[in-house]
């Protein structure tokens, strides 16, 4: 009895290799990393780089600490005049025309003005703890824009709760003045004046000085009858009260 020869019940699961007939090294079939990631570049980490603050934020923060300081000098100086007014009370000095004389008046034919006029301005500290301290004072007196004389107080100390009489004499000679106006000042019987007063003054609290500041004081609604003749008039008292103006300089620009 003849054998029968039966196939095997498992599958051959082996692929069938190329036939290499060149020689070369075997061929074989592709793994399943370089059939999805053949074309993929290999991944290389970069080193960090450090960030670099722009100058756009580098300004805005100097305007932001800028901005602080100023208004934090703000402050400490609202607090600091606060303090200062409340301790000493501060007020400004004043100043009246008191006495008042055009001596002479004289017009030439050439329109050249000659003047004296004898002036009296009466000063008053109303402050309890503030001392005043005056550099010489400048005097103009004018009359609708013509110069009628000029002179100067000289320098004092102005203390606490104190009233101090300055007297002087301005005068102008050979001051050359429009037509219409050198006419005007013949035929006047009064003359309207306006006094101008300028000096720099400082402030002694007990052994501190301070710096000295710009002072104007401008005096209006003052009448003087003009002489008539060689025949001086007597003397007005107008106690005319004048405006006082403290002027601060910073820089270039004076307020």
């Amino acid at each position: 009895m003849a054998d029968r020869v039966y196939p095997s019940s498992k599958p051959n699961l082996q692929r069938p290799r190329a036939v290499n007939t060149g020689g070369g090294p075997p061929s074989f079939p592709a793994t399943k990393a370089q059939a999805y990631g053949a074309n993929r570049p290999s991944y290389r980490p970069q080193p960090m780089k450090p960030r670099r603050r722009s100058r756009r934020g580098c300004c805005c923060a100097c305007c932001l600490w800028l901005a602080l300081i100023l208004i934090a000098l703000v402050l400490l100086a609202a607090i600091a005049g606060g303090v200062f007014y409340v301790l000493y009370r501060p007020r400004r000095p004043d100043f009246t025309v008191t006495s008042l004389r055009l001596a002479a008046l004289n017009v030439t034919a050439s329109n050249h003005l000659a003047s004296r006029l004898d002036l009296s301005v009466t000063a008053r500290n109303p402050n309890k703890k503030l001392v005043y301290l005056y550099d010489p004072i400048s005097i103009s007196v004018s009359s609708g824009g013509v110069d009628v004389g000029d002179g100067s107080f000289p320098a004092f100390v102005h203390d606490t709760k104190n009233t101090t009489i300055l007297r002087t004499t301005v005068s102008t000679s050979g001051e050359s003045v429009d037509a219409s106006a050198a006419a005007d000042l013949k035929k006047k019987s009064k003359l309207p004046l306006e006094i101008d007063l300028e000096t720099k003054a400082g402030v002694k609290i007990g052994g501190l000085k301070t710096k000295k500041m710009w002072i104007k004081v401008h005096c209006v609604g003052i009448d003087v009858a003009a002489p008539k003749g060689k025949t001086a008039p007597s003397p007005s008292h107008p106690d005319a009260t004048c405006q006082v103006r403290l002027r601060f300089k910073i820089w270039k620009w004076t307020f």
